[in-house]
């Protein structure tokens, strides 16, 4: 993929989620996805390469950076909590997609029960 495609593919995946909102609080060339208000996906571009910044547990982000060439710390984001998916690798589109599920999960976790769109323990597993 690509980075227009890759970015395409999680924002693709984004909008399928309940109550996910398309936001530009950092200007127009930031796409950030939020759920009630907090981000779970950020699209930018670095140097010419467009990137895909995704929240995910410090374990995974460990294990994924050292499985894929093509997965880093999250630009400008907390080193342990987050990711960026980069273009031309071996990133397929289900793993994009679940990725981006993932870390919308792991927001909505943290969110106060009453504000919780799903039950985030159980959402989208085995679903897609």
């Amino acid at each position: 993929m690509n980075g227009r495609e890759l970015q395409k593919c999680a924002a693709r995946r984004a909008r399928e989620l309940p109550a996910s909102t398309l936001e530009f609080p950092f200007g127009p060339d930031y796409d950030v996805y939020k759920v009630r208000g907090k981000m779970f996906m950020l699209h930018v571009e670095v140097a010419g390469e467009r990137q895909v910044v995704l929240k995910a547990l410090p374990s995974d982000s460990m294990a994924l950076r050292e499985a894929h060439e093509d997965i880093t710390t999250g630009y400008h984001m907390n080193k342990r909590h987050w990711i960026s998916l980069h273009p031309g690798g071996t990133l397929t589109p289900g793993m994009v997609e679940e990725l981006v599920t993932e870390s919308y999960r792991l927001v909505v976790a943290g969110l106060p029960k009453a504000q919780q769109p799903v039950e985030p323990h159980q959402f989208g597993r085995g679903q897609r």
